[in-house]
């Protein structure tokens, strides 16, 4: 379950009567769009159906068998949700929306890199300088993979930028890579991997364009910087980092 901060009220009126439930705001989105495929119990505040949820109050478990045929509140809380509306309070809808800045500014800086300066990734900060630029706003009350091509449509006349994969092949020295290939090939996609003859281990990525400094900087931890990458630009060329 979630706390009480955390949740808001979803509004059912029907039968003259009114039914109150209190669930995670983005839950009770998706729910509400028919595409949650989480567990209840983990994303509302209490397992009860309220008259008035701010003073406790319940309605009458005949109004409740009227309404829905049921008493069951585990049953009655998405009827709710999806049939009544989203109670949302200012600073709730204040804080859904800061957080949902980050999220897509973190999302865009992952995947986006800089055509004009050969596919280098877009720090954060630089994405959300450009966001506010171009008069951005995020959508508190849609989800963040809804809203990130119309965040691109904005940021292109402000910053070069587009969405991107990269291709990595990596040689980690034999001292290391034992160890730290379990790593490294948990960073993304592995396309191809062997082992040398001389213990060494070679690993080809594929994972988001901008995430290309983090892969570097795991890839020099994990063997105090002896290792070798190659990005690959094509089935017959291979450039070098």
């Amino acid at each position: 379950m979630i706390s009480l901060d955390e949740a808001v009220t979803a509004r059912l009126e029907s039968h003259g009567q009114r039914f109150e439930v209190l669930v995670d705001p983005d839950a009770a989105l998706a729910i509400k769009r028919g595409d949650f495929d989480g567990e209840l119990e983990d994303v509302i505040a209490a397992e009860d159906v309220f008259e008035d949820a701010s003073r406790g109050d319940r309605p009458p478990e005949t109004s409740l068998e009227d309404v829905f045929g049921t008493t069951d509140p585990m049953e009655i809380i998405p009827e709710v949700i999806t049939r009544g509306e989203i109670q949302i309070t200012a600073d709730q809808r204040r804080e859904m929306q800061e957080r949902k800045h980050k999220q897509l500014v973190n999302t865009i800086a992952r995947n986006a890199v800089n055509p004009q300066m050969d596919d280098a990734p877009h720090p954060p900060e630089r994405i959300e300088r450009a966001l506010e630029e171009a008069g951005f706003q995020v959508d508190p009350m849609e989800p963040v993979e809804n809203q990130v091509d119309d965040a691109l449509d904005a940021l292109r006349p402000v910053i070069p930028i587009r969405f991107d994969e990269v291709v990595i092949a990596v040689q980690l020295p034999a001292e290391y890579a034992g160890s730290a290939q379990a790593q490294v090939r948990q960073f993304g996609e592995l396309e191809r991997e062997e082992w040398q003859s001389d213990g060494s281990w070679v690993g080809v990525l594929r994972f988001p364009a901008g995430l290309q400094n983090e892969f570097y900087d795991l890839v020099n931890e994990v063997t105090s910087g002896e290792a070798e990458t190659r990005i690959i630009k094509d089935e017959d060329e291979l450039g070098t980092r």
